[in-house]
């Protein structure tokens, strides 16, 4: 994904959506598959990761790994959420500006989330684990029930 200007939340959206339907047609998952579920593409996603030889990646692979998993992450909370693309003022950013998923949670709060950060967690945590990455955004933006604890 072009990082160099600004493009505009559609054109983003549609950038990150045809990386995942790249990254699923890697894997041998159709985008059929992946629009009506897409948790079909968590098993393929999982295996693919736990394959990859980690120890032997450089710079540019890391960079890649992370591009992909931040497409399929955001994917998936659109795909099964409902979560949308926005743009955030951000001060520390060299660009003054980064994309976040916004999502309405069970509570009916809207609450934002930014993908790069889960990934970046999820990349410092190894091994890389894709049900966990999902259920962290999923948590941070409040999209599922808690259970609730017997007192």
């Amino acid at each position: 994904m072009p990082r160099a200007s600004r493009p505009g939340i559609q054109e983003w959206a549609e950038q990150v959506h045809r990386t995942t339907v790249d990254v699923a047609d890697m894997l041998g998952v159709p985008a059929e598959t992946c629009a009506r579920d897409p948790m079909s593409l968590i098993p393929a996603l999982q295996g693919w990761v736990s394959r990859a030889p980690l120890d032997e990646f450089e710079h540019p692979d890391w960079l890649a790994l992370h591009e992909d998993l931040l497409c399929c992450l955001s994917d998936f909370l659109i795909r099964r959420h409902g979560a949308r693309w926005q743009v955030e003022r951000d001060s520390v950013a060299s660009s003054g500006y980064r994309y976040v998923i916004e999502a309405t949670g069970v509570d009916g709060r809207t609450r934002r989330l930014d993908p790069d950060g889960i990934v970046r967690r999820e990349l410092a945590a190894l091994p890389i684990d894709i049900v966990r990455m999902l259920a962290t955004a999923e948590l941070e933006l409040r999209l599922l029930r808690q259970p609730v604890e017997d007192a």
